[in-house]
C-alpha cells in the first residue's frame, strides 16, 4: 500500500481551478456538517446519486425531468466525511495542477466536470438498482490521474511505501503508481459485481469510468501543435 505524497513536476503556471475546485468542495462540506445528521441525511438522499432512483425515471417516467439527472452533478461536490473529503483534496491538489497546466483553465475546468459526469454514469451502469446514495468527488478525480499518467508518462511521485512493518518514503514512477491504482479499482469493481449484498463502501465503477474517460477527454482536449514540420 502507498500514499502519494507529491510529484516531481513542477507547474508552470497557478492553477486556478484546481484551487478552486478544492475551495468549493470545502465550503460545500462545512455546510453539510452544520446541517445537523437528520437534514444531512435528507439532503444526501436528494442530491446524492441513487442509481435506482435514475432507473425509475427511465422506466416509468413519460415525461422524463432534467431534475432527475441533476444528481449525476451535484453528486461530485458533496462529501462522507473528513477523511472523504481530504483524501479526494489530497489527489486533487498533487495531480490537478499539472493537468491544468496542459489544458488550461478553461478546459481543464469542463474536463473535470464531464469526468465527474463520466464517472457517475460508470457507477449507475454497473449499478442500475442500488437504493444507495453516492457522493464524492472521486470520478472527476480520477479522469485527472487518467490525463496526468498518458501527460506526464515519465514523472515520478513521492509516496510514503506501508509493506508490513516496513514504512519509508520512495519515488516510483507516475505509470507505476497510477497503473497500480487503476488495476486496485478494476479488481474490487469486479468483486463488487459478484457481492450478492449491496453495502456502503467505495464506488469502483464511478473511479474506473472516471479515469477511462479521463484519458479520453484529455486526448480530445489537449493542445494541437501550431505548426507543421516537414
Amino acid at each position: 500500500m502507498f500514499f502519494p505524497i507529491r510529484d516531481t513536476v513542477p507547474s508552470r503556471s497557478l492553477p486556478l481551478v484546481t484551487i478552486l475546485l478544492i475551495a468549493v468542495n470545502t465550503v460545500i462540506f462545512i455546510l453539510e456538517v452544520a446541517m445537523g445528521s437528520r437534514a444531512l441525511s435528507g439532503f444526501v438522499a436528494r442530491n446524492g446519486l441513487v442509481p435506482s432512483h435514475v432507473t425509475y425515471v427511465l422506466e416509468h417516467g413519460q415525461a422524463v425531468s432534467v431534475s432527475a439527472f441533476l444528481p449525476f452533478f451535484y453528486s461530485m461536490f458533496l462529501h462522507g466525511g473528513w477523511l472523504h473529503l481530504i483524501g479526494n483534496m489530497w489527489f486533487l491538489w498533487i495531480f490537478g495542477d499539472n493537468v491544468e497546466d496542459r489544458l488550461g483553465h478553461f478546459k481543464y475546468l469542463v474536463f473535470y466536470l464531464l469526468c465527474g459526469l463520466l464517472g457517475n454514469a460508470g457507477h449507475y451502469v454497473f449499478n442500475p438498482a442500488s437504493s444507495m446514495p453516492t457522493i464524492g468527488a472521486s470520478g472527476a478525480i480520477a479522469g485527472v490521474l487518467g490525463a496526468y499518467a498518458v501527460s506526464y508518462p515519465r514523472a515520478r511521485i513521492l509516496v510514503l511505501l506501508f509493506l508490513f512493518f516496513f514504512v519509508q518514503f520512495v519515488e516510483l514512477p507516475a505509470l507505476l503508481v497510477l497503473g497500480l491504482w487503476f488495476l486496485l479499482q478494476f479488481v474490487n469493481g469486479a468483486a463488487s459485481l459478484v457481492a450478492s449484498t449491496e453495502t456502503g463502501g467505495v464506488a469502483w465503477w464511478a473511479h474506473i469510468g472516471g479515469f477511462v474517460g479521463g484519458i479520453v477527454i484529455f486526448y480530445l482536449f489537449r493542445p494541437r501543435p501550431k505548426y507543421r514540420y516537414v
